[in-house]
């Protein structure tokens, strides 16, 4: 599979350039250059295939002559101590758990891959670092899945406030291969700078700089085999349309969702399931994408203004226009709606839920009754964190007191970083030259 930036169709790049480079110099993002066909690869699969087995066969069909069955089986191997877990509840409604990862959220599953395909590629040739704008959770997830992997360094870059969950033991200070540094200002300032150091092409050489956030196309594509993964387990089942509802903040999920199509699941169509900022109801729509300043609300991970896959969602509407607007449907649900869903779900099917999922499950609810693909369809909620990780909202809605698993409970200690600087390009440099 080769690779094009959304703003040119030259020049065209391996998979391994794509990943270990990161962002075309155009300033666009990685997309397929073409598109396959693997149905042969997955179509023969049923409910009694792993999830390794399945990243092991997929893999290797869509990175042909980049990886083989061999190394595909080493890296699946690697990466997966866990996959996801679909759980029909009706005839109706299906849930994709994804968050079973060491982080409890779904970006384990991108990630982990990434980590291990980028070893393997890297193998006997070279090193590379990861530069990453982290957050919450997501700098633990990366942190986790780079871990002590040969060649290669994860500096990761927080805003302002408490980082939590780092391993003391896996620190550059220690020994490992962990670099945390802190950014006086937001998360915003630590994508910007994070972009703005890998388009500094002369240091991003020296030091081989990529980045694990969803701009990589390594860790968007390895996010559509949960959706083969939740077609294999399910279609001896299905009498009817399938259908997936996607909590949609950034739209990787839903990206990753589309090229599953495209690589032939079988699929009627995808909800693109967002929270009262509604980034991209009207583009769905057919109207103009217009940015509006993010609100806060209770599936904060939802909470974006400007997504940062719209060049790769907008290159899927102009090649086809007509079949997106029928292929895709926005909903958007406000934070009440958000609880009495929660609480809905725990009273029905006795499951607990975090806000996100939360979001999609009503936008299903939402299509489901208003007929949008006819009468029989069954539509799958991804399930994308851990209802543990909300156990506040979780109790305010259903009067649930839910455990904290020990894994999600160590996240919560408190980090230092190697260093505070200020929210400048040769600032974030410099502290990257004084580690290495």
């Amino acid at each position: 599979m080769q690779f094009r930036s959304t703003r040119s169709n030259k020049p065209l790049v391996s998979f391994k350039d794509a990943a270990l480079r990161c962002l075309p110099p155009d300033g666009g993002l990685y997309v397929p250059a073409r598109v396959m066909d693997i149905r042969q690869f997955f179509l023969y699969m049923d409910a009694a295939t792993s999830y390794p087995e399945l990243v092991a066969a997929v893999a290797p069909a869509l990175l042909q002559g980049e990886l083989n069955p061999f190394s595909a089986s080493r890296v699946a191997e690697s990466a997966f101590d866990f996959e996801p877990e679909l759980i029909r509840l009706d005839d109706e409604f299906s849930l994709l758990n994804l968050h079973n990862g060491p982080t409890g959220l779904y970006k384990d599953f991108g990630i982990a891959f990434l980590a291990a395909v980028m070893e393997e590629l890297l193998k006997n040739s070279g090193q590379a670092m990861i530069l990453s704008a982290a957050r919450g959770d997501s700098g633990v997830s990366i942190a986790r899945a780079f871990q002590r992997r040969k060649g290669m360094y994860v500096v990761l870059a927080y805003p302002s406030g408490p980082i939590r969950g780092l391993d003391p033991s896996t620190l550059i200070t220690n020994g490992g291969n962990i670099v945390p540094i802190q950014i006086r200002g937001t998360f915003d300032d630590c994508q910007r700078l994070v972009n703005a150091t890998i388009n500094d092409r002369n240091f991003a050489e020296r030091y081989g700089v990529t980045s694990a956030n969803a701009i990589n196309p390594g860790r968007l594509l390895p996010q559509t085999f949960y959706y083969l993964y939740a077609f294999i387990r399910i279609k001896k089942y299905l009498k009817e349309d399938l259908v997936f509802s996607v909590p949609s903040g950034n739209f990787g999920n839903l990206m990753a969702g589309l090229y599953a199509w495209k690589f032939g699941m079988p699929v009627n169509g995808f909800i693109a399931a967002m929270n009262a900022n509604n980034a991209f109801g009207d583009f769905i729509r057919g109207k103009q994408f217009t940015p509006r300043p993010p609100v806060a609300t209770n599936s904060p991970a939802l909470d974006v203004s400007v997504p940062a896959n719209y060049e790769r969602l907008l290159s899927f509407y102009e090649e086809a226009p007509a079949v997106m607007h029928n292929m895709v449907y926005s909903a958007s649900i406000n934070d009440s709606l958000t609880l009495k869903t929660m609480e809905q779900v725990w009273k029905k099917y006795h499951i607990l839920m975090d806000p996100h999922t939360a979001v999609a499950f009503a936008a299903a609810e939402e299509l489901s009754a208003s007929k949008k693909w006819g009468d029989h369809t069954h539509t799958v909620i991804l399930a994308t964190g851990h209802p543990a990780k909300e156990a506040a909202l979780v109790l305010q809605a259903t009067g649930q007191i839910i455990p904290i698993p020990e894994p999600l409970s160590l996240m919560q200690k408190k980090t230092d970083p190697i260093t505070i600087i200020d929210p400048q390009l040769e600032d974030l440099e410099g502290a990257i030259a004084g580690c290495f």
